[in-house]
């Protein structure tokens, strides 16, 4: 056994398993030796996927079909998992989408914030104390670099995935004395279903980065948290606006995308 299966293993649970940045998730920790569970909405891609990595790897693999957005999911989830030596948490599903605030549906917003911050906080929560009295293991939580500062006409989602950044920042510095590693994961464009999803081309999209590379990059870097961008281009780029006053940057962000 591998030092990074002995810290993080032997089983992980990933939410958003289906597709994108999730299934990529799952597929590599797979081909590391772990078992894994699956967790999203679409049963079929979830038993498409635990068949080829039974196949592949040879690993025991759980499907938990579950609706983030349902206030019982993640105490279901944690049910399903209640008998299992879960190591990794890769906290991974969300979504979000674009245009001006008031716009947007309320219902989505609420939908957007239980998926993408009362999910993981209860996952996490729930896993904590398993997870501190084995000594070791991990916790990934994929937000994004709009997590990094408010982005405007993306007011919900970067509000939410800030709130990501935030808490895995606080249980980075809680959990690490436990021997447990936190690390929040703030991609920039990666070509998944997401962006069409918000209506945008991924052709038009900067420095496109394959969910495999994300996922891989983000298991490299456990050990170095609490946040990592995997890609160079997107943190020098906020890197820049960060440094600039805020008002200055948040006027030239709005500027550049309502036009």
């Amino acid at each position: 056994m591998d030092d990074f299966l002995r810290q993080y293993g032997p089983v992980a649970l990933v939410t958003g398993a289906s597709s994108g940045i999730g299934r990529s998730f799952a597929t590599e920790l797979a081909g590391r030796g772990f078992d894994v569970v699956l967790v999203a909405r679409r049963l079929d891609r979830l038993k498409e996927l635990a068949d080829t990595l039974r196949d592949e790897h040879g690993v025991e693999v759980t499907v938990v079909p579950s609706d983030l957005a349902e206030p019982t999911a993640a105490g279901e989830i944690l049910d399903a998992v209640a008998g299992l030596d879960i190591g990794l948490l890769v906290s991974n599903a969300g979504f979000g989408v674009k245009g001006a605030f008031e716009e947007g549906e309320a219902e989505t917003l609420s939908s957007m914030l239980m998926v993408n911050c009362e999910a993981p906080t209860r996952l996490a929560h729930g896993l904590a104390p398993r997870l501190k009295q084995r000594g070791r293991g991990g916790v990934i939580f994929t937000s994004s670099v709009e997590g990094l500062m408010g982005c405007p006409y993306s007011a919900g989602y970067s509000a939410t995935k800030a709130y990501v950044v935030a808490l895995g920042e606080a249980l980075w510095a809680e959990f690490g004395p436990s021997g447990v590693d936190v690390l929040t994961l703030c991609p920039g464009a990666t070509d998944t279903e997401a962006p069409r999803n918000q209506g945008i081309d991924p052709a038009t999209l900067h420095d496109l980065m394959s969910p495999d590379d994300v996922a891989r990059s983000a298991l490299d870097n456990l050990r170095n948290g609490p946040t990592h961008v995997p890609s160079a281009r997107y943190r020098g780029l906020f890197d820049t606006l960060l440094a600039m006053p805020r008002r200055e940057a948040l006027t030239a962000m709005a500027s550049q995308i309502g036009h």
